[in-house]
């Protein structure tokens, strides 16, 4: 073999590998806590693929044969299995809200454990003119931090409760709120009355113990279907490939950014997520707005808020 042909088969491995496993991930969903974070990389496999389907054309055209013809038509598959899956997030049908129905602005943010400082969530929510904001690791300093750069003056109800680490969840409202209940997820989701409408604010484990992941998510599955709340946001710690926000979408709870087309719109790692030092890129979308049959989504965008890990994601809604 010349070292044209093993430089064209070294780059196909390093490109295919990492997609085929992607593939695999996907379609088997397996168990354990390493599959799972790698099913949040799935998008990449339009990469990988992508990539390797450039190298194989190039080399089929400089050598017609039938094998170089089988691998095109291969590695064409694994794009097109890809970008099918991506798919909904660019294209697809988005019922449109009632001819004036007021927008409903919802706000999802990570405090990091409550590293963020208050005062830059409360300016990223009155700059976005939020109209409810769910915060997930509120710790009690955190809200006092909050509660001094204005957060009463910006938002007249709350609901839920700050807890140490990762363990308290919020929401804010300029609108009434009536009384809240705790879902039954080992980190903090409640189930609060918004006006006229029903918000499951959660944050279920992470795929650390993938036991307690997959018991949160069922946990917030099963109360959806028995209660069918109209809007489900937080941390969902999953992203849109993973079997139980997949589930989520069978039931009806379709992510905003999807019916909006608003691509794709990764929230973590941001700022302070690094590894030996070198500081990662956005890489997953695991924050997510959930809408039932009674909301339309209007756009959907990120911002940054510094020290935290989460980008923020902001939906415009409005009922049907």
């Amino acid at each position: 073999m010349t070292r044209g042909r093993m430089a064209v088969a070294l780059l196909l491995v390093l490109l295919l590998v990492p997609g085929v496993v992607l593939t695999l991930v996907r379609l088997l969903d397996p168990w354990g806590d390493l599959w799972v974070k790698l099913e949040a990389f799935t998008p990449f496999g339009i990469v990988a693929y992508g990539a390797a389907l450039v190298v194989v054309l190039i080399r089929f055209a400089v050598i017609r044969t039938w094998g170089a013809g089988l691998a095109c038509a291969a590695v064409a598959a694994g794009v097109a299995l890809h970008v099918g899956w991506f798919a909904p997030m660019v294209w697809g049908s988005n019922p449109p809200p009632r001819e004036g129905a007021e927008p409903l602005r919802v706000m999802v943010s990570n405090l990091y454990a409550g590293r963020t400082d208050g005062l830059d969530v409360v300016q990223a929510a009155t700059k976005e003119d939020v109209d409810v904001l769910v915060a997930t690791e509120v710790t009690p300093e955190a809200l006092a931090r909050m509660e001094r750069a204005g957060l009463d003056t910006l938002f007249g109800h709350r609901a839920g409760r700050p807890a140490p680490g990762v363990k308290g969840t919020m929401v804010f409202a300029n609108v009434r709120l009536g009384t809240p209940s705790r879902l039954g997820t080992t980190w903090g989701s409640w189930r609060v009355p918004v006006g006229e409408h029903t918000l499951f604010a959660v944050h279920p484990h992470d795929p650390t113990d993938i036991a307690k992941w997959r018991r949160d998510h069922y946990l917030i599955r099963a109360a959806a279907s028995d209660e069918q709340p109209d809007l489900i946001a937080g941390d969902f710690n999953a992203t849109p490939d993973h079997p139980p926000m997949r589930a989520l979408a069978d039931t009806g709870y379709r992510s905003a950014a999807e019916l909006a087309n608003a691509g794709w719109q990764p929230t973590w790692p941001a700022a302070g997520a690094s590894v030996l030092g070198i500081s990662l890129p956005n890489a997953v979308d695991i924050d997510h707005v959930l809408v039932g049959p009674a909301f339309a989504a209007i756009g959907t965008h990120t911002l940054e808020i510094p020290e935290s890990d989460h980008r923020a994601l902001v939906a415009e809604l409005a009922v049907k």
